[in-house]
C-alpha cells in the first residue's frame, strides 16, 4: 500500500528469504508499545466499568448492554473514513494520531464525567479515535512486514498490545484492593497512559513506511481508490464471515458478569478476570500468528470460534467455581489472539490494491456493527429470561455459524506459500 506498485511487482518475482529467520520491523514495535500504552488506558477503565455501571451507577443490564455495545460499536461510524483518508492522503501516521488524540482526550473527560450520559458520551467519543485509528495503524503494519511473516507480526503487535491489556485490569485491582471506592484514581491513571501513548506514537513511528531491506525507488503513479474495489470476490467473503461471527459473539464484559454470578467471588478481584484472559492472549498471540503463516488464516480464524463456542458451554455448566473460571478466561483468551491479529492478516492479504487500510476499516467496520448488535441484543435477553436463556442462545447461534464459515472460507484456506 504504502510502497510503490514497482516494489510490488519486484518482490513478487524475487526469491523469498527464509520466514524464520526474518525479523519483525522496528515500526511494528513501536506501534505494539504504543498499543500497549493506550490499552493500559483502556483496559484499565474496562474491567472495571459493568461494575462500576452495575453497582455503583445502579444502572441495569440493559443500560450496560447499550453502552458495551458503544463501546464494541461506536467505532464502526469512522472506521471507513479513518482507512479512506490513510489510503487517499498516503499519511497513515497522521490519522492515526489523530485516532489516538481523540481518545487520549476522552479519557481526560472521563476524570470530571458523572452520571448515566456523561459515561456514554466519553465511551463514544474514546471508540470514535479507536475507530479512526485501527486501520491506519494496521496499514502501517502490513507495509512494515514481510508478506511471508505478515501474521507474525500482527502477532507480535497484539502480544504488546495485549501486555498493555493485562497491566491495565491489574492496576485496576490494586486501586480497588488498597481504595475499594478509587474509581477516579483509575480514571486519571488512565488518561496519563493515553498521553503518554499519544506522545510515543508521535516521536518514535516514521511519517512514511516502507518494508525492511526494500529500496526506495520512485513511486509510480497510485490509481485512484474506488469503493468498488471493496467488494473484491475474497475480501466480501471475509467481511460476511466477520460479521456473522460478530453477531454471535458476547462481550467479554458479561460473560465475566456470568462467571461473578457462578462463582460469587468479591467484587474487588472482577478485574483480575480481565487480567487472565489478557495472559492467555499475551501467551498465544505470536504462537498463533506464525500457525497462521503456515496452516492458512481462515482455518485459524474459524479456530479461535470453536474457542468461543467452548468458553459459552463452559460459562453453562452446572460446576461451577474456580476451575470454571479459569477454563473459560483460557479459552476466550484463545479465542482473542486466534482471531484479533489473524482477522487484519486475513483482511490485509485480500485488500485490493492501494487500498489496505480502507479494506482492514471494512473488516473492521463490519465487526464493530455486529459486535454492537449483539451486546444490545444480549443485554435485552438477559434482563428479560435471564443470563443462561440469553447464552444459550448465542450459543446455538455460533454453533451454526461455525460449519458455514468453514464453507464460506474455504477457497481461502490454502496455506501461504513459503519461502
Amino acid at each position: 500500500m504504502y510502497i510503490s506498485f514497482a516494489d510490488r511487482a519486484s518482490r513478487r518475482n524475487e526469491p523469498r528469504r527464509g520466514a524464520a529467520g526474518q525479523r519483525v520491523s522496528s515500526v511494528v514495535i513501536s506501534l505494539g508499545l504504543v498499543s500497549l500504552l493506550t490499552d493500559i488506558s483502556s483496559e484499565s477503565v474496562a474491567a472495571i466499568l459493568p461494575l462500576y455501571l452495575t453497582g455503583v451507577l445502579g444502572l441495569s443490564t440493559i443500560a450496560y448492554g447499550f453502552i458495551d455495545g458503544i463501546y464494541q460499536g461506536i467505532s464502526a461510524i469512522v472506521r471507513i473514513g479513518g482507512g479512506w483518508v490513510a489510503d487517499r492522503t498516503d499519511r497513515p501516521k497522521w490519522v492515526a494520531f489523530t485516532g489516538y488524540g481523540i481518545s487520549a482526550l476522552a479519557r481526560v473527560w472521563l476524570i470530571m464525567a458523572s452520571g448515566f450520559a456523561s459515561v456514554v458520551g466519553v465511551v463514544t467519543v474514546d471508540r470514535l479515535g479507536k475507530g479512526i485509528r485501527t486501520a491506519p495503524r494496521d496499514a502501517m503494519i502490513t507495509a512494515a512486514s514481510d508478506p511471508a511473516i505478515l501474521g507474525r507480526s500482527f502477532g507480535v503487535h497484539r502480544m504488546l498490545d495485549t501486555i498493555g491489556a493485562a497491566i491495565g485490569p491489574l492496576l485496576a485491582f490494586v486501586i480497588l484492593l488498597l481504595i475499594p471506592t478509587g474509581y477516579s484514581t483509575i480514571f486519571v491513571l488512565s488518561a496519563a497512559c493515553a498521553v503518554l501513548g499519544v506522545l510515543m506514537l508521535g516521536v518514535l513511528v516514521p511519517g512514511r513506511v516502507r518494508r525492511p531491506g526494500a529500496e526506495p525507488v520512485q513511486a509510480a503513479p497510485r490509481p485512484p481508490f474506488r469503493w468498488r474495489n471493496l467488494a473484491e470476490p475474497r475480501l466480501r467473503r471475509v467481511l460476511v464471515v466477520a460479521g456473522v461471527f460478530g453477531l454471535c459473539t458476547v462481550g467479554d464484559g458479561f460473560l465475566y458478569l456470568v462467571l461473578q454470578a457462578n462463582t460469587d467471588f468479591a467484587a474487588a478481584w472482577f478485574p483480575l478476570l480481565y487480567v487472565g484472559t489478557n495472559v492467555v492472549f499475551l501467551a498465544l498471540a505470536v504462537p498463533l500468528g506464525r500457525l497462521a503463516d503456515r496452516f492458512g488464516r481462515s482455518r485459524v480464524f474459524v479456530l479461535g470460534h470453536i474457542a468461543l463456542l467452548a468458553a459459552y458451554l463452559c460459562a453453562l455448566a452446572p460446576i461451577n467455581g474456580v476451575p470454571q473460571t479459569l477454563v473459560c478466561l483460557l479459552l476466550l483468551g484463545a479465542f482473542y489472539a486466534a482471531t484479533d491479529g489473524v482477522l487484519a492478516a486475513l483482511a490485509a492479504g485480500v485488500a485490493p490494491e492501494g487500498g489496505t487500510a480502507s479494506g482492514l476499516a471494512a473488516a473492521q467496520t463490519v465487526v464493530a456493527l455486529a459486535r454492537f448488535v449483539a451486546s444490545t441484543v444480549f443485554g435485552v435477553l438477559w434482563f428479560a429470561w435471564g443470563a443462561g436463556v440469553a447464552l444459550i442462545v448465542f450459543a446455538i447461534l455460533l454453533g451454526v455459524a461455525i460449519p458455514m464459515a468453514m464453507v464460506a472460507l474455504r477457497p481461502l484456506t490454502a496455506i501461504p506459500a513459503r519461502p
